[in-house]
């Protein structure tokens, strides 16, 4: 049986989604925040979210942002925001499919349906961990907190964004202008002695031997990669 997470603040809308994903033999969990979404992918492991965008604490964007840095789960917005701008950051952010409000539920069943149909020809999800274990540290992404022979390590929020890029693509190459993009913006693409002095201070944070690191490795002239 399909597992659907609602996550929608509108509590008539999110009744009305529940029911009729049930009747339609969908086993259905519900969340009135990102938070809370977030938390309930992580134990309940649905296999679609529909996901608003205007929720009370986070930003629909943000909560599909952190989901992608751990997770593969398909994602279907459903918000009133029409405008073009809103769609290309949800679809750029990592969502599946965008539909407007109001909708037809033909129409979302429809989305639906086909996501469900897309996800089953790609396999199944990989690397869907919020906790990556390595011999030498451990990072919780959910929780945003690493550890290495048991202590706590305080990692600052660029150096949190530099190792959720890198662990959202564990063992494949990220090129330099990617990282200097997604790190620090569509402006930065050159510069990339700021990567060389950030992954130093990682290394030197989680690595046992940062001069020889086993996990966030170098590929000179071209970019970084996480291996766990």
């Amino acid at each position: 049986m399909t597992r659907v997470l609602v996550v929608d603040d509108e509590p008539q809308l999110a009744r009305l989604l529940v029911i009729n994903l049930k009747a339609r033999k969908y086993e259905v969990d519900c969340a009135a925040d990102g938070g809370t979404a977030l938390d309930a992918v992580a134990a309940h492991r649905p296999d679609v979210v529909l996901l608003d965008l205007g929720l009370p604490d986070l930003d629909g964007i943000e909560v599909i942002r952190r989901l992608r840095v751990w997770s593969r789960v398909p994602i279907v917005v459903v918000s009133a925001r029409h405008g073009a701008e809103a769609k290309i950051q949800a679809l750029d952010a990592g969502a599946d499919d965008y539909v407007t409000k109001p909708f037809s539920m033909d129409e979302l069943l429809a989305r639906l349906g086909a996501v469900e149909r897309r996800t089953r020809t790609r396999g199944p999800l990989a690397g869907d961990e919020a906790v990556v274990e390595t011999e030498e540290f451990t990072v919780d992404l959910l929780a945003k907190k690493a550890r290495r022979g048991g202590k706590h390590i305080r990692l600052t929020p660029t150096e949190w964004h530099l190792l959720e890029v890198l662990i959202r693509n564990r063992g494949r190459l990220v090129s330099q202008r990617r990282l200097l993009q997604e790190v620090w913006g569509s402006s930065y693409g050159t510069q990339t002695n700021y990567l060389r002095v950030y992954m130093a201070h990682l290394r030197r944070k989680l690595e046992a031997d940062p001069s020889h690191p086993r996990h966030l490795i170098t590929a000179p002239g071209m970019g970084y990669r996480f291996e766990v």
